[in-house]
Protein backbone atom coordinates (compact mmCIF):
# COMPACT_ATOMS: atom_id res chain seq x y z
CA UNK A 1 0.00 0.00 0.00
CA UNK A 2 1.76 3.20 -1.11
CA UNK A 3 2.03 6.11 1.29
CA UNK A 4 0.30 9.41 0.70
CA UNK A 5 2.04 12.78 0.70
CA UNK A 6 1.27 14.91 3.75
CA UNK A 7 -0.38 17.55 1.57
CA UNK A 8 -3.14 15.32 0.16
CA UNK A 9 -6.47 17.10 0.43
CA UNK A 10 -8.95 14.27 -0.13
CA UNK A 11 -11.29 13.41 2.71
CA UNK A 12 -10.10 10.37 4.61
CA UNK A 13 -12.74 8.47 6.55
CA UNK A 14 -14.68 11.68 7.12
CA UNK A 15 -11.65 13.72 8.19
CA UNK A 16 -11.04 17.08 6.54
CA UNK A 17 -7.69 17.98 5.01
CA UNK A 18 -7.14 20.35 7.96
CA UNK A 19 -7.81 17.58 10.49
CA UNK A 20 -5.42 15.23 8.68
CA UNK A 21 -2.75 17.95 8.61
CA UNK A 22 -3.28 18.71 12.32
CA UNK A 23 -3.00 15.02 13.24
CA UNK A 24 0.11 14.67 11.08
CA UNK A 25 1.88 17.61 12.68
CA UNK A 26 0.80 16.61 16.20
CA UNK A 27 1.96 12.99 16.04
CA UNK A 28 5.26 13.91 14.38
CA UNK A 29 5.90 16.56 17.04
CA UNK A 30 4.95 14.11 19.81
CA UNK A 31 7.51 11.66 18.45
CA UNK A 32 10.27 14.11 19.42
CA UNK A 33 9.21 13.77 23.07
CA UNK A 34 9.60 9.98 23.23
CA UNK A 35 11.67 8.61 26.10
CA UNK A 36 13.33 5.64 24.46
CA UNK A 37 16.98 5.31 25.60
CA UNK A 38 16.95 1.51 25.21
CA UNK A 39 15.41 0.96 21.78
CA UNK A 40 15.92 4.42 20.28
CA UNK A 41 12.59 3.74 18.52
CA UNK A 42 10.70 7.03 18.69
CA UNK A 43 6.91 6.85 18.40
CA UNK A 44 4.48 9.74 18.60
CA UNK A 45 0.72 9.53 18.65
CA UNK A 46 -2.15 11.97 18.31
CA UNK A 47 -5.86 11.36 18.71
CA UNK A 48 -8.69 13.51 17.43
CA UNK A 49 -11.63 13.64 19.82
CA UNK A 50 -15.23 14.20 18.77
CA UNK A 51 -15.20 17.73 20.25
CA UNK A 52 -12.22 18.66 18.06
CA UNK A 53 -9.48 18.41 20.71
CA UNK A 54 -6.21 16.78 19.69
CA UNK A 55 -4.32 14.91 22.42
CA UNK A 56 -0.74 13.69 22.00
CA UNK A 57 1.64 11.25 23.63
CA UNK A 58 4.86 9.36 23.01
CA UNK A 59 6.37 6.05 23.99
CA UNK A 60 8.01 5.89 27.43
CA UNK A 61 10.52 3.11 28.08
CA UNK A 62 11.85 1.71 31.33
CA UNK A 63 14.97 -0.24 32.30
CA UNK A 64 12.62 -3.12 33.15
CA UNK A 65 11.58 -3.51 29.50
CA UNK A 66 8.03 -4.83 29.92
CA UNK A 67 7.17 -1.81 32.05
CA UNK A 68 7.52 0.60 29.11
CA UNK A 69 4.37 2.07 27.59
CA UNK A 70 3.60 2.53 23.91
CA UNK A 71 2.68 5.96 22.52
CA UNK A 72 -0.85 4.87 21.63
CA UNK A 73 -1.67 3.79 25.17
CA UNK A 74 -0.04 6.90 26.67
CA UNK A 75 -2.12 9.10 24.36
CA UNK A 76 -5.45 7.38 24.93
CA UNK A 77 -4.92 7.30 28.70
CA UNK A 78 -4.05 11.00 28.62
CA UNK A 79 -7.23 11.75 26.66
CA UNK A 80 -9.26 9.82 29.22
CA UNK A 81 -7.61 11.47 32.24
CA UNK A 82 -7.21 15.03 30.98
CA UNK A 83 -10.19 15.37 28.64
CA UNK A 84 -12.66 12.93 30.16
CA UNK A 85 -12.75 11.01 26.87
CA UNK A 86 -14.86 7.86 26.79
CA UNK A 87 -15.53 5.08 24.33
CA UNK A 88 -16.94 6.61 21.18
CA UNK A 89 -15.22 9.98 21.65
CA UNK A 90 -12.24 9.11 19.43
CA UNK A 91 -12.58 10.09 15.74
CA UNK A 92 -9.09 9.19 14.52
CA UNK A 93 -5.63 8.10 15.65
CA UNK A 94 -2.33 9.05 14.04
CA UNK A 95 1.01 7.36 14.78
CA UNK A 96 4.47 8.47 13.61
CA UNK A 97 7.76 6.54 13.61
CA UNK A 98 11.21 7.01 12.08
CA UNK A 99 11.00 4.02 9.74
CA UNK A 100 9.65 3.28 6.27
CA UNK A 101 7.21 1.82 5.64
CA UNK A 102 5.35 3.15 8.68
CA UNK A 103 4.77 0.93 11.71
CA UNK A 104 1.29 -0.02 12.82
CA UNK A 105 0.24 -0.15 16.47
CA UNK A 106 1.36 -3.34 18.22
CA UNK A 107 -1.13 -6.03 19.16
CA UNK A 108 -1.49 -4.83 22.75
CA UNK A 109 -2.19 -1.30 21.53
CA UNK A 110 -4.69 -2.53 18.96
CA UNK A 111 -6.66 -4.18 21.76
CA UNK A 112 -6.34 -1.06 23.94
CA UNK A 113 -7.57 1.10 21.05
CA UNK A 114 -10.53 -1.30 20.61
CA UNK A 115 -11.69 -0.51 24.14
CA UNK A 116 -12.28 3.13 23.18
CA UNK A 117 -12.73 3.19 19.40
CA UNK A 118 -15.26 1.91 16.95
CA UNK A 119 -13.86 -0.68 14.53
CA UNK A 120 -14.30 1.85 11.69
CA UNK A 121 -11.96 4.38 13.35
CA UNK A 122 -9.20 5.40 10.94
CA UNK A 123 -5.60 4.94 12.03
CA UNK A 124 -3.10 7.04 10.10
CA UNK A 125 0.43 5.63 10.21
CA UNK A 126 3.27 8.01 9.26
CA UNK A 127 6.75 7.01 8.12
CA UNK A 128 10.03 8.86 8.51
CA UNK A 129 9.26 11.04 5.47
CA UNK A 130 5.79 12.06 6.64
CA UNK A 131 4.00 9.79 4.16
CA UNK A 132 1.14 7.82 5.58
CA UNK A 133 -0.95 4.74 5.21
CA UNK A 134 -4.52 4.62 6.53
CA UNK A 135 -6.29 1.55 7.82
CA UNK A 136 -9.31 1.15 10.04
CA UNK A 137 -9.08 -0.52 13.42
CA UNK A 138 -11.16 -3.36 11.99
CA UNK A 139 -8.56 -3.92 9.27
CA UNK A 140 -5.78 -4.01 11.89
CA UNK A 141 -7.75 -6.11 14.39
CA UNK A 142 -10.26 -8.28 12.53
CA UNK A 143 -12.87 -10.23 14.50
CA UNK A 144 -11.95 -8.16 17.55
CA UNK A 145 -13.07 -8.66 21.12
CA UNK A 146 -14.38 -5.50 22.74
CA UNK A 147 -16.66 -4.26 25.50
CA UNK A 148 -19.71 -5.10 23.38
CA UNK A 149 -18.83 -8.81 23.68
CA UNK A 150 -19.11 -8.80 27.48
CA UNK A 151 -22.28 -9.46 29.41
CA UNK A 152 -24.00 -6.38 30.85
CA UNK A 153 -24.12 -5.89 34.61
CA UNK A 154 -27.81 -6.82 34.48
CA UNK A 155 -27.04 -10.06 32.62
CA UNK A 156 -24.28 -10.85 35.10
CA UNK A 157 -26.56 -10.21 38.08
CA UNK A 158 -29.30 -12.35 36.55
CA UNK A 159 -26.83 -15.19 36.01
CA UNK A 160 -25.53 -14.94 39.58
CA UNK A 161 -29.06 -15.17 41.01
CA UNK A 162 -29.74 -18.52 39.36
Amino acid sequence: MPGHARHDTALIHGLSATEVQTLSEACIEAKSKAYCPYSNFHVGCAVLLSGGAVVTGANVENAAYPVGTCAERVTIATAVCQNGAKAGDFRAIAVATDISPPASPCGMCRQFIREFCDPSTPILMYDKEGKYTVMTLEQLLPMSFGPDKLLSTEELAKGASK
